[in-house]
This record gives structure tokens, sequence and C-alpha cells, in this order.
């Protein structure tokens, strides 16, 4: 993966902090408001850095959860009003803009 800079991370953890309650964004989103070539970077940010976060509101372009914190995710989701059909969050509905 290409180097990532300290100005990167803590652009990403900002674009993270602000989505608000009841919105979520996709790491696309996130990598396209941070100016970042891919969403992967967003991904590896998020796993090392984002304990403090919001994580729960950042899922998949599919509108799914990470594999890994499906339960967990969907749980944190739901209590802000954020409804899983299927296991997947309707972009349409929950998308925050950035």
């Amino acid at each position: 993966m290409t180097a990532v800079t300290d100005e990167q991370v803590e652009l990403v953890r900002r674009l993270v902090a602000s989505i608000p309650a009841g919105r979520v964004a996709t790491y696309g989103d996130i990598a396209r408001a941070a100016e970042l070539s891919s969403p992967r970077i967003v991904g590896w940010i998020m796993r090392t850095d984002s304990s403090d976060l919001p994580w729960h509101r950042v899922i998949t372009a599919s509108g799914q959860p990470a594999t890994h914190l499906v339960t967990r995710q969907l749980e944190r989701l739901r209590a802000e009003g954020v409804l899983a059909d299927d296991g997947r969050v309707n972009l349409k509905q929950a998308r925050h803009e950035f």
C-alpha cells in the first residue's frame, strides 16, 4: 500500500468523527472526501486508528457492515435509528454527504 501521511490519517479521523448519529458513510465516500486513491486506505486507517471514533457509521459500498463486525455494528446503528434490511443499510436513506 502507498504510504499514508499523518495528515491523511487525521483527515480521515475528522471525517469519520463528523458523521452524525443516525447516518452512515462508505469507505469510498470517505476516500473521495479525503482525496485518497482507494477506499482500502480508509479501511486500513479504520483498522489501526479508530477505536475512539464512531467507527460503526462506516460501512461498505453495498450497505453492509464489515464482516468481522456485523453484530456489533448493526446493534450500534440500530440504537441510532439506522435499520438494516437483511444485514444491509439503505444508503439512499441513511448516507451522510460530506
